[in-house]
């Protein structure tokens, strides 16, 4: 290993007394141990039983709360959860220091493996849209329908604005970078990560934001924050480099389940060019482009994503009878105006 390389994080070492995650009204927080790696898992009672169980995956830098908005939207449709990828959210890190596409990949294999709920209808985004399509060729069985937003697949051109947020994953950047924000507040880091993320920041509530810097200056005192953040970056990098049956475009050409794709015209991490290339990759796929969107879709406009899942789901004969009485229409209706 580098001497300029972050060292491996053990989890057994790594849990800080820190203040305690948010949970919105409604949601539940548990933490599930497995072979390597303990989630936790953030769910939203379903509206009523026997509806569909889904999974939702966050992106680099996020967590399980970039959900909630679309999983309160769909609590009528499907029994819902969101997990913390190892190293975010309030999971700890991998035993074995593992934030590669595949480590993590396997993280949701073993997750979907040990819950029993499959198949079932997966969401991922960025980084998780990555996971996801790699845990869709692998296990075709544990997945439904794939929804995918700004999934961090191969790009050639880079986007300048995504430059970065790359070179994280070069040795020595993340150390460099720590220093030179050192005096940085979270209000300031917040600002910046919204602006990065989001196609329109001011669509963001007072409230949300108040949570957010809670949520940065929970996570900044975590000793493995940015030796999680810069092995999922090179994660990502390394992954753009496998050619052959790993290759992530090739994979999703292997991917069966009907997917959707979301992509946001104001992307600054995912170009929004690669929408079409995506269409044309995944052999049953469904386009959804936002032109005002950035790179979270599902949280600046859960409204018309959710409206966009449950037309997939009335397309493949994925809907329960009687899902319109539990309120989506609602949701639905909202989106149409949006």
């Amino acid at each position: 290993m580098s001497s300029t390389e972050l060292p491996s994080v053990p989890a057994s070492t790594v849990l800080p007394k820190v203040a305690p995650v948010r949970v919105a009204e409604g949601e539940r927080l548990r933490s599930v141990g497995l072979p390597g790696i303990t989630l936790t898992v953030r769910s939203r009672p379903p509206a009523r039983e026997g509806l569909p169980a889904a999974l939702y995956v966050h992106g680099l830098g996020g967590s399980s709360q970039n959900w909630s908005e679309l999983m309160q939207r769909l609590e009528g449709v499907v029994d819902g959860e969101a997990i913390d990828l190892p190293g975010f959210g309030d999971s700890p890190p991998p035993d074995d220091g593992d934030y590669s596409v595949t480590g993590h990949a396997r993280a949701v294999i073993r997750y979907l493996d040990a819950a029993g709920r499959g198949p079932v209808h997966v969401f991922g985004n960025s980084l998780g849209g990555a996971v996801t399509t790699r845990v869709a060729a692998l296990r075709p069985d544990l997945v439904r329908t794939l929804t995918l937003v700004s999934p961090a697949l191969p790009e050639i051109l880079v986007q300048r604005t995504a430059v970065p947020t790359a070179l994280l994953a070069l040795p020595g950047v993340a150390g460099f970078f720590t220093r030179y924000t050192r005096e940085w507040t979270a209000e300031q880091r917040v600002r910046g990560v919204l602006g990065l993320c989001y196609g329109d920041p001011g669509r963001v509530s007072p409230e949300g934001f108040r949570n957010a810097v809670e949520e940065m200056e929970r996570r900044l005192q975590l000793p493995y924050f940015w030796d999680a953040m810069t092995r999922s970056a090179r994660g990502v990098v390394n992954a753009y480099t496998l050619g052959g049956q790993h290759g992530l475009w090739r994979q999703a050409e292997r991917v069966l389940a009907p997917t959707l794709l979301v992509y946001g015209g104001r992307d600054q991490l995912v170009g929004f060019r690669m929408a079409r290339k995506a269409a044309s990759a995944f052999p049953d796929s469904r386009l959804l482009t936002l032109p005002d969107a950035g790179h979270v879709a599902m949280m600046e406009y859960p409204e018309t994503v959710a409206r966009a899942f449950v037309e997939l789901l009335g397309e493949t004969g994925g809907l329960v009878d009687g899902t319109a009485s539990t309120g989506v229409d609602g949701a639905v209706a909202e989106s149409a105006g949006s």
